[in-house]
């Protein structure tokens, strides 16, 4: 039992424009997380596609190059790629030397003149570093 008289009706409010609204702020809500994804792949925070034609051909000399560069990474000779800084890790770079050591010794033999100084200057200019830097935190 209501105070109401039976002719007074309860007046129903539609809000319309709610539906609107809430269109709008998810609209908004998407529209930041597709930037924020972008902004993220951009920073490397996400692979972004890689171009094939801007990868070298696969040589022998790349992979020396790609090996020795991870040594030179480990002894500190350049920075780390993500945190740009100069770390040493000897545990690390004596692994890349070494495996630069078992391509040397398993492609004896199949190498031109090229090849074989790379691999063996390489090697030893790696070796002498990991040497000096092991006295020196040592």
């Amino acid at each position: 039992m209501t105070n109401e008289s039976p002719e007074e009706k309860p007046e129903l409010v539609v809000d319309s424009d709610w539906k609107s609204q809430v269109e709008a702020e998810n609209a908004a809500i998407d529209e930041k997380a597709r930037n924020d994804k972008n902004s993220s792949n951009e920073e490397g925070g996400k692979a972004q596609e890689i171009d094939p034609s801007q990868i070298p051909p696969p040589s022998f000399t790349l992979l020396v190059t790609m090996f020795s560069t991870q040594a030179m990474s480990a002894l500190g000779l350049i920075p780390h790629p993500i945190t740009g800084k100069r770390e040493i890790q000897l545990a690390l770079a004596k692994h890349y030397i070494d495996l630069l050591g078992v391509i040397e010794e398993k492609s004896k033999g199949n190498l031109d003149d090229n090849e074989d100084k790379l691999i063996e200057t390489t090697l030893h200019e790696l070796r002498m570093i990991y040497v000096q830097q092991s006295s020196t935190i040592a």
